[in-house]
């Protein structure tokens, strides 16, 4: 049984809590929150501790912890907990900074703990059926990529000012999703992006709509389109096209039903947001990472993959900034 401190009791956090209490390998021992208020509620709803985050790092008996404060605090509480001899699970992105996060692999490189990064999408049992049958060489070579993830609507522009910007803060699950289906690193990197779907974005130095394209050695092509609005739902598409075929995930609707009329057909929404459409991938984020910590698997998405994506945020952003094609 992995006991488990959770630091952090906002949205994500709780979301944490529910997989971590419901998983029959793993207990929910501790939880810590800069709000002691919500730190002592959802304790006191799986029967937790509520504590500081420096009180469960410390403790001998828990064995893991779960980050999922503010991306400032990521690296530090990495340090922390694997200098104690914790294994850790932390939210996307290991920093705001690329310097900063490179230092942190440092650190948990010589205190030999297992680190694992939250990047929840890897899990979503479509992209996993996706990845598998490219894998196994069912559309011949992958060639052309087209990563799609629109928001129903812009987060308050107090957000938009702590995030780090788009590229780090919502773009960087589709980097590490190229990443991922692609099976290596891009050469090169080209962003455009604007401020359209909110003005006051654009005033706090951010953009609201983006889209990214690179290239990769052997010559294929990965494109990723970001929008903070998407009146119809939370919008969420991978197509793959290969040398023998193509590859498509589409979205989660609200429900299955097809209304076909004289007047056309019409299908349900996609589900609005997030904790909708991903719930299934959070509950087996956990539970590969149970896996990996009491049966020694491997780690499945490391701390170099969070990492890599950061890279590719960070030649992102100074694309955008310099108009520059990056090599990278």
């Amino acid at each position: 049984m992995l006991k488990v401190g959770l630091l952090g009791a906002g949205r994500i956090g709780q979301v944490h809590a529910v997989n971590i209490a419901n998983n029959p390998r793993s207990t929910l021992a501790a939880v810590s929150d800069v709000q002691a208020e919500a730190a002592e509620q959802l304790a006191g709803r799986h029967g937790a501790q509520a504590r500081s985050s420096e009180e469960i790092i410390a403790d001998p008996e828990i064995d893991a912890v779960l980050v999922a404060t503010s991306t400032d605090t990521h690296s530090p509480l990495i340090e922390a907990a694997t200098a104690a001899g914790k294994a850790v699970l932390c939210e996307k992105p290991v920093d705001l900074s690329l310097e900063r996060a490179r230092a942190c692999q440092t650190e948990v490189a010589a205190s030999g703990q297992p680190v694992m990064i939250g990047f929840n999408r890897r899990f979503d049992p479509n992209f996993s059926v996706l990845k598998q049958a490219s894998m196994a060489g069912e559309i011949g070579k992958s060639e052309l990529l087209s990563l799609t993830s629109f928001d129903p609507a812009p987060p308050p522009v107090s957000y938009i000012k702590v995030s780090g910007g788009l590229f780090r803060d919502m773009m960087i699950h589709d980097f590490d999703m190229a990443n991922f289906l692609m099976g290596s690193r891009p050469v090169t990197l080209r962003a455009t992006g604007s401020s359209i779907v909110d003005p006051e974005i654009g005033a706090a130095g951010d953009v609201d709509t983006a889209v990214v394209t690179m290239t990769y050695a052997d010559g294929s092509i990965a494109v990723i389109k970001n929008s903070r609005r998407a009146v119809y739902g939370y919008d969420q598409r991978i197509e793959l096209l290969g040398s023998e075929g193509m590859l498509q995930a589409g979205n989660m609707l609200e429900n299955s039903v097809v209304k076909s009329t004289t007047a056309g057909v019409v299908s349900a929404k996609p589900t609005y947001f997030f904790l909708e459409r991903y719930m299934p991938a959070f509950a087996a984020e956990w539970e590969a990472f149970v896996s990996a910590v009491l049966d020694g698997t491997p780690m499945p998405v490391t701390l170099d993959d969070g990492i890599a994506a950061l890279e590719l945020a960070e030649a992102a952003t100074h694309s955008l900034r310099t108009g520059e094609i990056v090599t990278l």
